[in-house]
């Protein structure tokens, strides 16, 4: 076994007190069951249902944003999303190679193009200076739009991703938006209960989307939301996510091309129950990651990342970063961790490398490669240990 690996085991085990670990799994006990019984009984589990209005009437709660509306899943959010927004085709889109494929396939679904953007190594979001640098060297403002000197496209959009449930500078970046007339879709599919400068995330943007995946601080089983100001734009998007049906006691009327996006009944049932346990969820992870940090402090071989400044994050993921001279071990180390069912994961393949989008626009992505080569996310679960 490598020595870094034997050492992160350690104080992986003394920090959990146990000996082995799930990198991260959804909380349950009687209340889901109890509250998706009476859901099952009373027949409503589709898209139409009290408990997706009462859900919605919660996340507004939670994230101080008047209006919300819940979706199948995340990426489906994001892909409605940038159709609201009457995003032109052909035209380009900021968004980070270091991100879960979500925010780049809903770019291409739209049939526009995703252009790469290097991260902040401070926050693991886009790097809103060196943004600024990149568009100020090889893009020209013209007539209102933001225009790529190679490739003679606008560009329409940013997507900013907040990476693992950590804030990025999104301050920043809405003035990079305003400055160069560009929509912001803000992906906090993480990030339910992370907040910037006492704003929660996702209400920054034109749109916000959330996610509760299985894997998420709280789950519908499968879920997303998105999150608006703007009450024109919602109403547009709850219309067009149940397939712009026209309201009718009988009749199948839709005026425009619509998506069955809408959540279920049955998983906002569930999203209910969860969200009685938030509170707690949170506070056990802020708990667990200032365990993690007592244990990592001063570690010869790893930093623990910890949120950065003028923020408040969820702790979705527990994330080391290997030091760079150690960076050559990384397969090892995520090999080891596993093997002693320590489950742990890398980030995501940088999405500028896969085959089926190296040919898209990019800057200079040294540190999205550099960060990606030294990610670690380890167990992340706080219900094993914390009352």
């Amino acid at each position: 076994m490598n020595f870094i690996s034997k050492n992160i085991i350690e104080l992986i085990q003394n920090s959990l007190n146990v000996k082995k670990a799930n990198l991260h799994n959804p909380i349950f006990n009687t209340d889901e069951i109890n509250e998706l019984a009476k859901c099952i009984k009373s027949t409503f589990v589709s898209s139409v249902g009290k408990n997706i209005k009462l859900f919605e009437k919660k996340i507004s709660k939670i994230t101080n944003c008047e209006n919300v509306i819940s979706i199948v899943n995340g990426t489906s959010a994001l892909d409605l999303s940038i159709k609201v927004l009457n995003i032109q085709t052909n035209t380009e889109i900021f968004v980070p190679s270091l991100t879960f494929i979500a925010p780049v396939n809903s770019i291409l679904y739209n049939n526009c193009i995703p252009h790469f953007i290097d991260i902040d190594k401070s926050t693991l979001g886009i790097n809103p200076d060196k943004l600024e640098i990149y568009i100020k060297k090889s893009f020209k403002f013209k007539n209102g739009y933001l225009i790529n000197n190679k490739t003679k496209r606008k560009v329409s959009a940013i997507i900013p991703v907040h990476l693992f449930g950590h804030p990025l500078k999104i301050d920043k970046i809405i003035k990079i938006a305003k400055k160069y007339n560009l929509k912001v879709i803000e992906d906090a599919a993480e990030a339910l209960g992370s907040f910037y400068k006492k704003k929660h995330l996702g209400t920054f943007g034109d749109l916000g989307v959330l996610s509760f995946n299985g894997n998420k601080i709280i789950t519908t089983g499968a879920g997303g939301a998105i999150l608006t100001k703007n009450k024109t734009l919602a109403k547009k998007i709850k219309h067009l996510s149940t397939t712009a049906k026209l309201d009718h006691p009988w009749n199948y009327i839709h005026d425009e091309i619509g998506y069955n996006y809408r959540m279920s009944n049955l998983n906002a049932t569930l999203g209910l129950a969860q969200i009685k346990k938030i509170n707690k969820i949170l506070i056990n992870k802020r708990k667990l990651f200032k365990i993690y940090e007592k244990n990592f402090k001063n570690n010869k071989y790893v930093d623990l990342f910890s949120e950065p400044s003028s923020s408040k994050s969820n702790y979705w993921f527990q994330t080391i970063i290997i030091k760079n001279e150690y960076s050559v071990y990384k397969e090892k180390i995520l090999e080891d961790l596993n093997f002693k069912k320590i489950q742990s994961r890398p980030a995501w393949s940088l999405v500028h490398k896969l085959d089926k989008y190296k040919k898209y626009p990019k800057m200079d992505l040294r540190e999205s490669v550099n960060l990606h080569n030294r990610i670690i996310n380890i167990p992340s679960n706080t219900f094993n240990f914390l009352k």
